[in-house]
């Protein structure tokens, strides 16, 4: 089987295992295009960079159904993305390098990326969750897990009541008390220092800026201002 046709092979699994709109092949396609743009005369492992872009989010469906907050979908999806690449007889290195994408790819884990291709990834990622398409997955992400449209809380009360080892880069716990302000401030506001290439953090600045504009007029017309 060629290349093409086992990529071909692997979006049809990830389509298949992705069910939530923030998390869906279509994110993940997107991820792939970031990738492969930041990779741009870099001198990376392609396949293995677009191999791992298709499959990072492939875990996601083990951890929204562990209600303990202990399935971490990098991890799970590192395994998940083993096995379906044996099974498509690919090499055990090329196998090993792209589980360690995965594995590194989130944001609230202390697995580091350490090969180029991993950092690219873990870039393409954040840059995703940024900007319009930030918003609109940030909102998806609400009707999903029954979150709040609009709460600003303090910051330091909210990590001790709600994200684990009272820590600011903590799991949330009950999703319900979170809310898009919250995530921005924990979260995509704070991401530039965390980015490993300076073709994403030339992308982010432009992104986070339209973000948070769009965060303020919201609170704006809930607080009736506007």
């Amino acid at each position: 089987m060629e290349t093409k046709e086992k990529i071909r092979e692997i979006e049809e699994i990830v389509q298949q295992e992705l069910s939530c709109s923030a998390h869906s092949l279509d994110h993940s396609m997107r991820v792939y295009r970031l990738c492969r743009l930041i990779a741009d005369k870099k001198s990376v492992d392609m396949e293995t960079l677009e191999i791992a872009a298709l499959m990072h989010d492939i875990g996601q469906s083990k951890e929204a159904s562990d209600s303990s907050g202990k399935t971490d979908h990098a991890i799970e999806g590192a395994k998940m993305a083993g096995d379906i690449l044996r099974d498509l007889h690919f090499p055990e290195d090329k196998i090993k390098n792209i589980q360690n994408c995965i594995i590194s790819h989130r944001y609230r884990t202390k697995n580091r990326p350490k090969t180029e291709e991993a950092k690219i990834l873990f870039d393409a990622d954040k840059l995703d969750g940024i900007g319009a398409l930030g918003i609109a997955r940030m909102f998806a992400w609400v009707g999903k897990n029954g979150a709040n449209i609009y709460r600003r809380v303090d910051l330091e009360e909210y990590a001790k009541e709600n994200l684990t080892g009272g820590d600011i880069n903590g799991r949330i716990k009950d999703r319900t008390k979170h809310s898009p302000q919250i995530e921005f401030e924990i979260k995509a506001g704070r991401l530039k220092d965390r980015l490993y290439t300076k073709e994403a953090k030339s992308i982010f600045d432009e992104r986070v800026e339209y973000m948070r504009k769009f965060l303020e007029r919201l609170e704006n017309e809930v607080e009736g201002k506007i």
